[in-house]
């Protein structure tokens, strides 16, 4: 839903492709914008979390961002993994950036989902709830709990994904927690 606000906001009129799964691609055709895997018409690349990532689809968006020269790179968030279940993780949209960012020279020129408040807004926006309302309750301390502060809502910082209590105590990193958890269930527990 964040992507396609964006879209909307900055994008009308444009092709679009992304490296996304059938869901964003999906809900980008239900908004109107026109979908392209012609690099030569594409204005917009999406880099998303996609478990169906192939060499194709990184070749279509190098050529729309290099060798057309006309494409615009956005993100639908900066997340280098997404935690599993047993400590596993799958590659996410970060490492996807980041490769296009190398090969192309094209700088991602927006990132929609966390840590922009943009996500945070549009929650507020479709619950009629306030920041004074609301948590924000996550595993990374760049994306989840920056997104948190960015929009002026309280954050958890639970310990079941990337971060970890050692990680915490060593993060160089401005924004801190409002909660610190081991996990989900604790959030009901404060």
């Amino acid at each position: 839903m964040a992507m396609v606000l964006w879209l909307k906001e900055n994008a009308e009129g444009k092709k679009i492709y992304a490296i996304a799964e059938a869901p964003l691609i999906n809900a980008i055709k239900e908004a109107g914008f026109e979908y392209s895997e012609n690099p030569e018409e594409i204005d917009i690349v999406i880099a998303s979390y996609d478990r169906d990532f192939h060499w194709k689809k990184f070749q279509i968006a190098f050529d729309a961002l290099w060798f057309y020269k006309r494409a615009r790179l956005v993100a639908t968030n900066p997340d280098q993994f997404c935690p599993l279940p047993g400590g596993r993780g799958e590659v996410d949209a970060g490492p996807v950036i980041a490769a296009l960012e190398s090969c192309t020279g094209v700088k991602c020129e927006a990132n929609v989902g966390k840590p922009n408040k943009l996500m945070a807004e549009l929650v507020f926006k479709l619950t009629n709830l306030g920041p004074d309302q609301c948590i924000i309750v996550g595993d990374r301390l760049y994306t989840d709990i920056a997104m948190g502060h960015a929009s002026g809502m309280d954050s958890a910082l639970v310990f079941t994904g990337e971060t970890s209590p050692e990680m915490l105590a060593a993060a160089d990193f401005v924004v801190h927690p409002t909660y610190v958890l081991n996990n989900v269930r604790d959030v009901f527990a404060q």
